[in-house]
């Protein structure tokens, strides 16, 4: 379970019946109440935008934030995200640089980020998860000095499947990293590390690699966005390589609009790098057709039922969105995967390692060089040239399908326990890659995305992909449907969706259609740092205040998946619960509640002072089959007293 922190104050008058803690206290109310000052939750996830306004409007600094990330890698320290963690040691010199830029002329001004530990930063050591290969660098990978030059913040080196080998997050001599969510699954991998650290809030954005899925798969099992550009977008100088004609790296974040103010930083050609290309900054454009497979994609593992239907219902979202559907053959694509491993590519896995592997015998893990070593003798130059030929007519093939058009797969067909994946790692492997291979080998740019709940605590995600000079196409789709999924993140735009007769070459914008506002009352999971905050922010509204609903109400949690809480207002008796309260366009309200599942509704709801606003409520009937949680205070002090969180 996702964690939320919060720095507690006490009541010293405790008359409130609030057990002095600031979230349950009313102070102003309270007769013997003292003059508090607020603490600024630092939420579950950090987000670019969220923390520039937390610097402009002065409630938190850089060095408030990375006290925080140190001290959420520590309490993580079992999960094994990091190999070299988050330490003031290694960021305050970069605290430093910050007093040197501009925050406007700044990008990620005070952004904190993580890398997988096959991208240089330099005077840190890079080991590529291989304690005997590590070496120190100078200078940092390109990328990363990007990033730097625009004011973000490294804060450590992420633990991965070694030497970039590997699709589920376990192959790594500093341990299994586990993932965010469900820590006896995997995490995915091979940038475990990368993504596990943004979904636990200890990075805003994260550096992974991805030669055959590893920037994606990580991002579908941790509730993640995971961007990989075109091969060629971002340079490479700096990376250890793994597959170095297909390697490229990828962003991992809580949302589209981050991965693409991180995009605009990384992008550009670099004439020191034999693999850039001149690839523009993507501009969202629809695409004519929309393509999904005509077969059911087969799905696998403990979850494979809850997976096919999380695939349903996706598809019949993504014909709600205004553009063409259309079933094709996508034989070419699992043709083109079953090269990167049953063909001559991994022989240049190989040639990357094979000093290094022969020089230090026992030095890689047993499954990885096994891997590896599968390259070494078997192919002949005749059979890679033949591999060769072959691909170039499944890329011409794929790109003709492509053309002006999206394609979207599950990112995953399934997941696995670390348990079983230890009992059979090679097979438990393959299936992680049976929609990822493909990508690079046909030369594809590729978004994965978050596409709800499977089950409990189990995200289902799915990949959009298209050619390399059709980025734009792929923005556009994740767009549209993150807003029919669960509200976009764009900060300029939300896109109209569920329009079955839209004009699939125009673009449709959601205006305000008045300025009047309405304040809304919110007890749950729509409360900054929870999961759908980001339907807050996609229907224009604003957080205003915490504050307590009058002394008449009962709390509940909900036996719901994800569980809620309800709210209930009593005839008589009953506690002041902590809420906030969000200021919403009238214009969104009604979709916004039309969305709102039973046996939830907005109502009115009574504040502390005697007023009332629009807000959660409960119907009554739900009682019965809920738990009472009323003597926690509100939802947020129940998560945290749940997941023991005291400070």
């Amino acid at each position: 379970m996702r964690r939320v922190y919060r720095k507690y104050a006490l009541c010293k008058a405790r008359r409130c019946g609030a057990g002095g803690a600031v979230d349950r206290c009313p102070a102003a109310f309270c007769s013997g109440g003292v003059s508090l000052v607020t603490k600024t939750i630092i939420p579950e996830q950090l987000t670019i935008r969220w923390l520039q306004e937390q610097y402009r409007n002065g409630a938190l600094t850089p060095e408030d934030v990375v006290a925080e990330i140190i001290r959420r890698s520590e309490a993580d320290a079992n999960m094994n995200i990091w190999i070299t963690p988050p330490s003031m040691e290694l960021i305050r010199p970069y605290l430093e640089r910050l007093q040197k830029l501009d925050p406007s002329e700044s990008p990620l001004w005070g952004v904190p980020f993580a890398i997988k530990d096959n991208i240089d930063l330099a005077n840190v050591p890079s080991t590529a998860a291989c304690p005997e290969f590590a070496y120190t660098p100078d200078d940092h990978a390109v990328v990363v000095e990007r990033l730097l030059a625009a004011g973000a913040i490294p804060v450590g080196k992420t633990n991965l499947d070694q030497f970039a080998t590997g699709l589920v997050g376990t192959r790594s001599p500093y341990g299994e990293t586990h993932n965010a969510l469900r820590p006896e699954l995997i995490s995915g991998g091979s940038s475990s590390g990368s993504a596990v650290a943004v979904a636990r809030g200890q990075a805003a954005f994260s550096l992974g690699t991805d030669t055959a899925g590893s920037g994606r798969v990580p991002a579908a099992l941790n509730d993640l966005v995971g961007y990989k550009p075109s091969l060629g977008a971002w340079p490479v100088k700096g990376v250890v390589p793994a597959c170095e004609s297909l390697d490229c790296v990828t962003v991992f974040a809580a949302n589209l609009a981050d991965v693409y103010t991180v995009d605009a930083v990384a992008r550009g050609y670099h004439a020191e790098d034999a693999w850039s290309r001149h690839l523009p900054l993507p501009e969202a454009a629809a695409p004519t057709r929309l393509l999904l497979p005509i077969e059911t994609p087969s799905f696998y593992g403990p979850f494979a039922a809850e997976y096919e239907a999380a695939w349903v219902r996706v598809v019949h979202q993504l014909k709600l969105i205004g553009i063409p559907v259309e079933y094709v053959d996508t034989g070419v694509f699992a043709a083109a995967a079953a090269l990167l491993y049953e063909g001559p590519w991994v022989a240049e896995r190989w040639a990357g390692l094979q000093h290094f592997i022969e020089a230090n015998p026992g030095s890689t893990l047993p499954v990885t060089e096994q891997i590896v070593r599968s390259g070494a003798d078997q192919y002949s130059a005749a059979s890679l040239f033949g591999a060769m030929h072959k691909l170039q007519r499944y890329k011409r093939e794929a790109q003709e399908l492509l053309r002006s058009a999206v394609l979207m797969l599950p990112t995953a067909g399934g997941t696995w326990t670390r348990e079983q994946v230890r009992e059979n790692p090679i097979a438990s492997n393959r299936d992680m890659g049976r929609y990822t291979n493909h990508c690079n080998l046909l030369d594809l740019c590729a978004i994965a995305i978050p596409a709800g709940l499977a089950a409990d605590d189990l995200p289902f995600g799915i990949t959009l992909f298209s050619a390399a000079e059709q980025e734009g196409l792929i923005r556009e789709v994740a767009e549209r449907l993150a807003f029919e999924c669960e509200g976009s993140d764009l900060d300029d735009k939300a896109r109209v969706s569920g329009t079955k007769n839209a004009n699939p070459k125009s673009e449709t914008i959601i205006t305000k259609k008045s300025s009047a506002k309405i304040r809304v009352a919110l007890c749950g999971l729509h409360m900054r740092g929870f999961p759908l905050e980001k339907q807050m922010q996609a229907c224009g509204a604003q957080f205003i205040e915490e504050t307590f609903t009058a002394a008449r109400y009962k709390l509940m949690e909900l036996p719901t998946t994800p569980t809620k809480p309800g709210l209930i207002k009593l005839p008589e008796g009953g506690a002041s619960i902590a809420l906030e309260v969000w200021e919403m366009p009238v214009a969104a309200l009604g979709e916004f509640t039309a969305a709102i599942p039973a046996p939830l509704g907005i109502g009115k709801v009574e504040l502390l002072d005697g007023t009332e606003v629009s807000g959660f409520i409960c119907e009554g009937y739900a009682e019965l089959a809920a738990v009472d949680i009323t003597s926690s205070g509100g939802w947020r002090a129940y998560r945290n007293e749940r997941s023991g969180v005291t400070s």
